[in-house]
């Protein structure tokens, strides 16, 4: 029947209690009692090959103290009920199948190159930054970009220019209210109209505070403001465009 912890049954060789191999051993399956798990110690590290029939190594795993190494043409973990391919590994790509994937760290994840996803969205009740420290952030998509806000602003803003191009289309801005805040007001000047106020006005009166102005635009594109009367009053010799 066997020696010492050492039984030979039907089914194989069956071992008791701790066992130690000097040399390797060969087997076809290694399997514990029913309730009790497989342990494999070694002080110093346990490594599992596979081989071919010409015994040439195939993949490898090795569990040593600072790292868990894996040798193979592709390494896939897959979840215990129904076998989905969770995480797989090759030299072309890596692929992540889980239905989510959670970054939980302070500094968010960091990509050396470009990202292809077909959707971003942050945690609910949480913020959602897009961010290149030292350099740009690009996002293309060949049939369009879209960012929506549902419940809260949408704000873009920036050190220098801040350009909005349109190559075929155009720049439709749809709102109940559309303000441009920080205009410059450019001068106005009639030798006309300066005759006829400095003669009808004493030098006591004082001349009423300007409330509403005409949106101007210069040959160049630049808006600026200038107040308004009872014609027009924008003028392409303006110092915001002569300046500009």
């Amino acid at each position: 029947d066997g020696m010492g912890n050492l039984r030979v049954t039907k089914k194989g060789i069956r071992l008791e209690g701790i066992s130690e191999f000097l040399l390797p051993l060969y087997v076809k399956e290694i399997h514990s009692r029913k309730d009790s798990p497989l342990v494999l110690q070694s002080d110093r590290n346990v490594t599992v090959n596979a081989r071919n029939h010409m015994g040439q190594l195939t993949g490898q795993l090795t569990v040593g103290a600072d790292a868990v190494e894996a040798q193979c043409k592709r390494f896939e973990v897959r979840a215990s009920e129904g076998g989905k391919v969770l995480f797989s590994a090759d030299e072309d790509e890596i692929v992540i199948g889980a239905d989510r994937l959670k970054v939980t760290g302070t500094e968010g994840a960091v990509f050396g190159h470009s990202v292809e996803t077909p959707h971003i969205r942050a945690e609910p009740s949480q913020d959602l930054k897009l961010e290149s420290p030292t350099r740009s952030l690009v996002m293309e998509a060949p049939r369009g970009v879209q960012v929506n806000a549902a419940a809260g602003d949408l704000k873009a803003t920036c050190r220098k220019e801040l350009h909005l191009q349109s190559t075929e289309g155009e720049i439709f801005l749809n709102a109940d209210t559309i303000r441009l805040g920080n205009l410059p007001v450019g001068s106005f000047s009639s030798s006309s109209s300066s005759s006829s106020s400095s003669s009808s006005s004493s030098p006591s009166s004082s001349a009423p505070r300007q409330t509403i102005y005409e949106l101007c635009v210069c040959p160049n594109g630049k808006l600026y403001l200038s107040p308004a009367g009872a014609g027009s009053t924008c003028q392409s010799s303006s110092n915001i465009c002569l300046w500009s």
